[in-house]
């Protein structure tokens, strides 16, 4: 029987959306995952000994606070803004005040490396477009990352976001890497969907699913024609081995598409 690599997560009724934790059914992907409802006026904190962790913001209006700073941050959707992203290591507490309704993301792993806690604004991860103009166009996507190994060689983590245009692909080439990866789903409209490819293992991707890639795992994806799909993309470095850039292993069966005539 094949691994399950994929969830469909409901939220509780405390708005806590379980992706992948150290002891589930996830536990390979070697991180904890969690997307949070936050209404208006609500606090929640977070501090892990032995573990860095990141607060992403969805969407709403939050104040943040971290050891020697605090922030009040808004981010009207994924579609239409970029990220705010607060990172600290182990033993520094994260309080998120909720001023209006949002929705964060908390991922976290381990990591004894103390560093300085860091808020990541839009302009520290500006989108970028990829892929244009190949595959006939139809693998252009929108990337930013919001911390990897250069730009945080003392973390475990790499944390950054995709957006896919109508109908396009993403992750294009099939490609694969050691590291494991989790990918969380967001439509512009709650009934979007879409198709994610995890090794031989195929689903449909909707609103607040997610898929857990196993380190070596081809995984392209694909987003319905008519509607955005956007993807956080959380990659979590292995002992010696940290991703990079470079990283990206094409399946050798289809890179002659690089070179065909569209």
């Amino acid at each position: 029987m094949e691994k399950k690599v994929f969830g469909y997560p409901e939220f509780s009724p405390e708005g806590e959306r379980i992706l992948c934790t150290y002891d589930n059914e996830y536990s390979d992907m070697l991180m904890d995952v969690r997307v949070y409802r936050m209404e208006a006026g609500s606090s929640r904190s977070f501090c892990y000994d032995g573990e860095e962790t990141a607060v992403l913001l969805l969407s709403g209006d939050i104040k943040l606070e971290w050891d020697g700073g605090s922030q009040e941050v808004t981010r009207k959707d994924v579609f239409t803004e970029g990220p705010w992203a607060l990172h600290v290591c182990t033993g520094k507490e994260i309080k998120v005040t909720a001023v209006a309704k949002s929705e964060i993301l908390v991922q976290r792993t381990k990591n004894d490396t103390e560093f300085a806690s860091k808020l990541y604004k839009p302009e520290d991860a500006p989108w970028g477009y990829s892929c244009v103009g190949k595959f006939g166009n139809v693998a252009k996507r929108r990337v930013n990352t919001i911390f990897d190994h250069d730009i945080a060689p003392y973390s475990n983590m790499v944390l950054g976001e995709v957006l896919n245009d109508r109908g396009n692909w993403s992750g294009y080439l099939p490609h694969r890497h050691p590291q494991p990866e989790c990918y969380y789903f967001m439509f512009d409209h709650p009934e979007g969907f879409g198709a994610s490819f995890v090794g031989d293992q195929v689903f449909k991707s909707t609103d607040g699913s997610f898929s857990a890639i196993p380190g070596g795992a081809l995984h392209p994806q694909a987003v319905a024609p008519g509607y955005q799909m956007y993807t956080c993309w959380m990659i979590r470095h292995l002992p010696g081995n940290p991703w990079l850039q470079t990283d990206r292993c094409e399946d050798e069966r289809y890179t002659w598409l690089h070179d065909a005539d569209f």
